[in-house]
């Protein structure tokens, strides 16, 4: 089918599906913060009594195991893309997600829901592992920022569809009241299912499995219907069977990558790893989780009713999707590294307020209700703007660079280690995150405020910007010898 479909058309539609995988993986990290906290939820987990959650451990580690799932997923879904194809990995990864979220939904005791979440992972490992690379390799260098932007719209919308869905079903039974928004979340995965078929394979993919006519159909539909003689076209084939080839340098082997890519030389790939994979845990110990998956609880702790906190958890996450949309608009224009550092700073401070003044606002409840409101309506404001400036800023770089650090020889394999950073990342924060809540309250806030302030010089100092670089000229940014973003840039003008 995708042959009679104009280039540019073919190509939103790869980014429709891209999107509605990550739909699902949004869906995830916004649906068990309030699922976790219903009565039939906490009763069949064991986590609590009367409806009230007494275990916040157990209910962090319920939460977590998902991420555990994606520590092995992002891996094996890399290998086994590159075995069967993007295509197939794909559809291996959806069927991991299908399984895990049937076996949640009808899940009978604590045990059965954490296999169930290990199994979820696994999909979503596998999907993060083939989809991004992809939809980077199929971007032309001047849009990657903006293709990336509009996908992972998808990904907020994943959030903010799972708030409304557990804010209209609040007053259902309590069996229904949890199961349905576990099971909601197999349906962008059959839609992904019924999707994935009818569009192209990944053109490198082609190429290294001997199927090269077809690869160069792909690309002359994708860059817009061009003929094959095309000079655009000729390079891009070129450069393909280059990456093909040196895809089996000993240096391009996973394990060497581990092992910290001793055989790389001046490509430095151990560096890069360890790059992407700091860049990921840093985004998730930035307080997002706290906002995307445990509002309610914020908006509780305000001083809001539990209406009031499950209507303005949903509100604030939707705020998030047109500002995800926005990031496309200065992705490719700030750069990845400016766009980063503006975030942690505004974060920091909207964090700050927001702790500050749920305490004060705790602190004048009984002795001047009215004040303590408007205190509470003031640390809610300003959750809404940190959710701008995280969705604006900071989460399109995180994951673009993941990707853009890597040649396009080892990409599927590096970009493992940008997934593991995100798995290992959410996995704790998502873990302490109901005990801290519990125990600590405001403080968690002011402690993910602080986290802001200490990663904004790690980036700055150890992150060269890759902006509107092509692939092969980011390569040239990491053959330097010394790990500051300043004297990398140095060695890369001197070897242009």
């Amino acid at each position: 089918i995708w042959r009679h479909v104009p280039g540019k058309v073919l190509l939103f539609l790869i980014n429709l599906v891209a999107a509605t995988a990550l739909i699902f993986e949004g869906y995830n990290q916004g649906v068990l913060g309030t699922v976790s906290a219903t009565p039939g939820f906490i009763k069949m987990a064991d986590i609590g009594h009367d409806g009230v959650v007494t275990n916040t451990t157990k209910q962090g580690g319920l939460a977590a195991a998902y991420y555990f799932g994606g520590m092995w997923g992002c891996f094996i879904g890399g290998w086994v893309g590159d075995k069967i194809g993007r295509k197939g990995g794909v559809l291996v990864g959806t069927a991991f997600g299908i399984l895990g979220a049937a076996l949640m939904a009808g899940s009978q005791n604590a045990s059965m829901f954490i296999c169930a979440r290990v199994i979820a992972g696994i999909g979503i490992g596998f999907m993060n592992a083939i989809i991004l690379p992809w939809v980077s390799e199929l971007s032309q260098s001047h849009d990657r920022g903006s293709s990336f932007s509009l996908v992972f719209v998808a990904n907020y919308l994943g959030i903010v569809i799972a708030y409304w869905i557990n804010f209209g079903i609040r007053n259902s039974n309590l069996e229904f009241r949890w199961r349905f928004p576990l099971a909601w979340m197999i349906i962008p995965l059959l839609v992904v299912d019924v999707a994935v078929p009818l569009l192209p394979e990944s053109p490198r993919w082609l190429i290294a499995n001997g199927q090269r006519q077809e690869a160069i159909d792909i690309l002359c539909k994708l860059r817009g219907d061009l003929s094959p003689e095309d000079p655009i076209i000729a390079t891009e084939v070129e450069q393909l069977d280059a990456i093909v080839e040196a895809t089996h340098h000993k240096r391009n082997d996973l394990a060497n990558i581990v092992l910290g890519g001793r055989f790389s030389g001046k490509l430095h790939l151990g560096r890069r790893a360890v790059l992407g994979f700091a860049l990921q845990w840093i985004q998730q110990w930035t307080g997002i989780l706290a906002i995307v998956g445990w509002a309610g609880v914020l908006f509780e702790l305000a001083g809001f009713d539990s209406y009031k906190a499950l209507w303005l958890a949903g509100l604030a996450n939707t705020f998030g999707v047109p500002g995800t949309a926005a990031a496309a608009f200065v992705i490719d224009r700030m750069g990845r590294v400016k766009s980063l550092i503006t975030s942690f700073i505004i974060q920091g401070v909207c964090l700050f307020l927001v702790g500050a003044l749920i305490k004060t606002s705790q602190d004048n409840a009984i002795s001047d209700p009215e004040l303590s409101q408007r205190l509470g309506t003031a640390a809610a404001s300003f959750v809404f703007i940190y959710v701008w400036f995280f969705t604006m800023f900071n989460i399109i770089p995180c994951w673009i660079y993941g990707t853009e650090i890597w040649p396009q020889e080892v990409r599927a394999k590096g970009y493992s280690f940008t997934i593991f950073g995100w798995a290992t990342g959410c996995g704790s924060t998502t873990l302490i995150m109901p005990i801290f809540l519990s125990r600590v309250g405001y403080g968690t806030y002011l402690f993910f405020g602080a986290m802001n302030v200490v990663v904004a010089p790690i980036v700055w100092f150890f992150y060269p910007e890759l902006a509107n670089r092509t692939l092969e000229e980011i390569s040239l940014l990491f053959t330097s010898e010394s790990m500051l973003a300043t004297e990398n840039v140095k060695e890369y003008h001197r070897r242009v």
